[in-house]
C-alpha cells in the first residue's frame, strides 16, 4: 500500500499504489548510445553563443534584493526575459538559477533566504516574458511543440535557455565563478536535471518534484500535467514518442551529475508522478543525491506549508555549504 493517502477527485490514483520502498526501486531504460554526444554537442554549440544580458530596475521590489528586469539572447535568436536579484547588503559570493514550473513565471515566488547570492529567474522560452511566435504557453501544447524532431523539440531550447542563463550570470558577476547552484521545480527540475550534467559550471543542484523522468514509463501513466497531452497525442496520431523522448529523460540525463543534488520528490503527485521523481533520484550515483521525501507534490493539503518551509530551510543550507 502507498504511504501517503489523500481523498481527491481524480479519476486515477496519483500515488500510484507504490510505497517508499517500491518508488526507491523504479529504474531508468538504457539511454540512446548516442545520449550523451547528443548533449555535449549541444551544450558546445550554445556556448558559443554571447547572451549580451541587459539588465535595469524592475517596477517591483524585494525586502532584500534589489530587483531588475534582465534580458538575454539564447540559441535561435530568442529572447528570453526573467528577474535578476542583487544582494541589498553585503558582498556576492555565489550565484542561484531558478527554473520554474509550466504553470509559468511572472514574477519570483518563495524567494530563498541564501546569504551572498545573487538570484536569476528566467522564463524559458515560449513562457511568461520570453513569448515566442508560433509558441504556446498552454503547457499542453508547448510540450508537444517540434516533438516529431529531437534536434528542434522545444525541451532541448529550453535547456539551451538554461545553459546561456548560466553564460549571463557569469558575465555580470564573474565573481561567482565556481559557486553556481541550480534549483528547478516541476517543468524546471526536469529541465534542470537534463541541463546541469553537461555544465561544469553548475557546481550544487536542486531538484524539486522534477518531471521528464523515465519517459517510457511516464508514457503509461495517467496524469493531469503535460504527461497526459503527449499520452494523447501519441495515441491519436499513432506517433512514437520515444523516438524523441529517449533523449529527454531526466532520469537517463541525472545518471551523469557528479555533482551533490538535493531531490524533493513526493509520494503523492497528480501532476509529475511520482515513479518519475524517484526515477531521477535513483538514477544519481552514490552518495551525490540526497532525498527529501514530499507527502504530495502539486496537491493542497493539511501540513503543506510546513513541510515546503522545511524544505526550503535545507536547501539554503545545501545552496551555503562549502
Amino acid at each position: 500500500m502507498p504511504s501517503t493517502v489523500f481523498s481527491h477527485g481524480y479519476a486515477f490514483d496519483p500515488s500510484y499504489a507504490m510505497d517508499l520502498a517500491q518508488l526507491l526501486a523504479v529504474e531508468t531504460p538504457p539511454p540512446p548510445v548516442d545520449f550523451a554526444a547528443f548533449w555535449q554537442l549541444r551544450h558546445a554549440a550554445a556556448l558559443k553563443h554571447l547572451p549580451r544580458p541587459r539588465v535595469h530596475l524592475a517596477d517591483w521590489q524585494s525586502p532584500r534584493h534589489v530587483v531588475y528586469d534582465l534580458r538575454l539572447d539564447s540559441t535561435d535568436g530568442v529572447d528570453i526575459g526573467g528577474w535578476l536579484l542583487v544582494p541589498k547588503e553585503g558582498p556576492v559570493r555565489r550565484g542561484v538559477l531558478f527554473g520554474h514550473g509550466y504553470g509559468g513565471c511572472e514574477r519570483p515566488q518563495d524567494i530563498l533566504a541564501i546569504d551572498e547570492a545573487v538570484l536569476l529567474y528566467p522564463c524559458l522560452r515560449g513562457m511568461g516574458c520570453s513569448p515566442m511566435e508560433g509558441v504556446s504557453p498552454d503547457p499542453n501544447f508547448h510540450v508537444l511543440h517540434n516533438i516529431h524532431d529531437r534536434r528542434r523539440y522545444i525541451l532541448g531550447g529550453c535547456v539551451e535557455d538554461i545553459w546561456l542563463a548560466v553564460s549571463a550570470l557569469l558575465e555580470l558577476f564573474p565573481e561567482v565563478v565556481g559557486r553556481v547552484a541550480y534549483s528547478g521545480i516541476s517543468f524546471g527540475g526536469g529541465i534542470g536535471a537534463l541541463a546541469v550534467p553537461w555544465d561544469d559550471r553548475v557546481g550544487r543542484l536542486h531538484l524539486h518534484v522534477p518531471t521528464f523522468g523515465n519517459q517510457a514509463l511516464r508514457l503509461t501513466l495517467p496524469t493531469t500535467g503535460s504527461g497526459e497531452s503527449v499520452r494523447v497525442f501519441q495515441r491519436q496520431h499513432q506517433f512514437h514518442a520515444m523516438d524523441t523522448l529517449a533523449y529527454y529523460d531526466a532520469a537517463s540525463a541525472a545518471g551523469y551529475l557528479r555533482i551533490p543534488v538535493l531531490v524533493a520528490a513526493a509520494l503523492f503527485d497528480p501532476v509529475v508522478p511520482p515513479p518519475g521523481q524517484f526515477a531521477i533520484f535513483n538514477a544519481i550515483a552514490k552518495p551525490l543525491g540526497r532525498l527529501f521525501v514530499l507527502e504530495a507534490g502539486h496537491f493542497e493539503h493539511a501540513g503543506k506549508s510546513q513541510e515546503l518551509q522545511r524544505m526550503q530551510q535545507e536547501l539554503a543550507s545545501f545552496f551555503m555549504e562549502p
